[in-house]
């Protein structure tokens, strides 16, 4: 059984604090699902520990969940893509074809995320983004980082298959119509979501869980939605967790 050093258990535990994921570009995955969906993609893997090679004892020390999986990944961080690359996102995105058949040619569908904190909602809509078939997410610099290890964790493998660009939307914004895209966004005094004709292409903007989208963000939108309760007009919850609504507007646009 391999031997974990007081140093190097000490080393991967420090990757579990932003300070240090920052200084050394790693963070970690934990898991026989999250470590197989790495292996598969382009992220490079430092090391894997496994804890029929390590020990039970060396595992739970260097896990960062109350409960320890049996493998745990050092992974490196791939170079942050700049907010200079929408255009080209937005251009790769349009050009993107299924089987070369331009009669299917991919609209271009973005979400943004405006000063969304809890860990569990970044790695949920991220994995929504993957399932919906999202191009990518943008995130407000006040955002959660993506990580995290508990944004990992609720990613489920589709943090290694989904780019997250970190950026200000305002400008993110801007960029989009400049290309004369729709840019829409929830708000409670938006329009019922079911009775506006969506486009199948644009920008999809997010608030956060306690202060909805910022006025400077909110004051470039022009698409205002609303996700209507059910029955209308009967007493319910003020408003719905973000990862919630980010799933209902994705399989709406997407229907």
């Amino acid at each position: 059984m391999a031997l974990l050093s007081s140093n190097r258990i000490k080393f991967i535990r420090s990757l579990s604090r932003k300070k240090f994921r920052d200084e050394t570009g790693l963070f970690i995955a934990e898991g026989e699902k999250l470590v197989s969906e790495a292996l598969k993609s382009s992220f490079s893997i430092r090391e894997i520990y496994r804890t029929d090679e390590i020990g039970k004892e060396a595992m739970g020390r260097i896990s960062a969940l109350s409960s320890p999986s049996p493998v745990l990944a050092v992974i490196e961080q791939p170079a942050q893509s700049a907010p200079d690359e929408i255009c080209t996102l937005l251009s790769r995105a349009a050009a993107s074809t299924s089987g070369g058949n331009t009669a299917l040619r991919k609209a271009p569908l973005f979400l943004a995320l405006d000063g969304i904190r809890d860990p569990g909602n970044m790695g949920t809509i991220i994995r929504l983004a993957d399932w919906f078939g999202i191009d990518a997410v943008f995130a407000s610099e006040d955002s959660v980082e993506i990580y995290n290890p508990k944004v990992v964790q609720a990613t489920m493998g589709a943090i290694f298959r989904k780019q997250v660009i970190y950026a200000s939307l305002p400008e993110v914004i801007k960029e989009f119509q400049k290309l004369s895209l729709p840019v829409y966004g929830t708000f409670l005094d938006g329009e019922n979501l079911y009775n506006v004709p969506l486009k199948k292409e644009g920008l999809i903007v997010m608030g956060s869980e306690s202060c909805g989208i910022l006025p400077e963000t909110a004051a470039l939108i022009t698409e205002r939605l609303f996700i209507p309760p059910y029955p209308e007009g009967v007493p319910s919850s003020e408003s719905l967790n973000v990862a919630a609504a980010a799933a209902i507007l994705c399989a709406e646009f997407r229907r």
